[in-house]
């Protein structure tokens, strides 16, 4: 099995990094970080903190240079996946592309580009320390399924699952992928632009009283959103927001959105709060909160 990771940041070097352990698995990393490419085809990707791993992989900046692969995980930032799965689509004329993203709309835009499309959300999160080594800062779940309008065969969707949890990132194949995703795209935009705009990691949003009225309002909004769209979650994101705040997940863990900000780059927030207000307007649900927080961020970034 040959396996393309699509932007080969934190989370995509996770990915990366793992299933480069698997001896039926052969990986290649695409990414515009030339001195982290140049590192891993050097000194191999390693990672450390919630896991140790070194892996032995192919990566490149040159999309020519890609061969023909049976899958291909998008990791990019919302905002740069049309630009990366134009650049690499011809690599997966034969295979399926699974997104690992946060927020919403991506599998849309991969559906422009490739015909089997996989939906995903992950929960790993880490950070890169310098080229070619990153810290893995949160363990966690994935989940995947078939992409409604252009779906890869499930038995694909299964195949992968298995590759990567044999590879140590659990990850489960469901049949509709939509409940664990919006459970994540509200987790995250309950939590990630407070941090982002507050300049407090995760526990720390969390204990702060007045903040965490506001998390659960972002939640609120989000829950609404969701039902208006008959998607059914997979768990209750307040229950993920207070155990992602324990010391030993994710307390000190500086979301990526606060990592963007400090680094003054451009954020995901219209793929996250952005989303759950667009779709908020299509069926006619309220969401003031999310509104707000959506014009804080891009008022910060504008202040740049």
């Amino acid at each position: 099995m040959r396996i393309c990771v699509v932007g080969c940041g934190a989370v995509g070097s996770l990915f990366a990094a793992n299933l480069a352990q698997l001896d039926d698995v052969e990986v290649w990393a695409y990414d515009l970080f030339r001195e982290h490419v140049d590192a891993i085809n050097r000194d191999g990707l390693r990672l450390s903190g919630a896991g140790e791993a070194l892996g032995r992989l192919t990566a490149t900046s040159d999309p020519t240079e890609l061969p023909s692969c049976d899958f291909g995980i998008v990791a990019t930032k919302a905002m740069h996946t049309e630009a990366a799965i134009a650049a690499t689509a011809h690599a997966f004329a034969d295979g399926a592309v699974c997104s690992v993203q946060n927020g919403i709309g991506n599998e849309e835009t991969l559906a422009g580009h490739v015909s089997r499309v996989i939906r995903g959300t992950t929960f790993p999160a880490g950070r890169i320390v310098e080229p070619g080594n990153v810290q893995w800062d949160v363990k966690g779940d994935t989940t995947i399924g078939p992409f409604e309008p252009s779906p890869a065969p499930f038995e694909e969707v299964e195949r992968l699952a298995e590759a990567c949890t044999r590879a140590g990132l659990p990850t489960e194949a469901v049949a509709d992928a939509r409940g664990p995703q919006w459970r994540k795209l509200i987790f995250n935009a309950a939590t990630n632009p407070v941090g982002a705009l507050t300049g407090l990691p995760h526990g720390r949003v969390c204990e702060d009283p007045a903040l965490r009225r506001l998390v659960s309002g972002l939640v609120d909004e989000g829950k609404a959103v969701a039902a208006a769209q008959q998607i059914v979650l997979d768990a209750d994101p307040e229950e993920l927001i207070d155990h992602a705040a324990k010391p030993e997940v994710a307390y000190d863990h500086k979301a990526s959105m606060l990592q963007d900000v400090e680094a003054r780059r451009e954020t995901e927030i219209d793929y996250l709060n952005g989303g759950i207000a667009r779709f908020g307007r299509e069926h006619g649900v309220p969401t003031p909160l999310n509104e707000a927080i959506l014009a804080l961020v891009k008022g910060l970034e504008r202040s740049w």
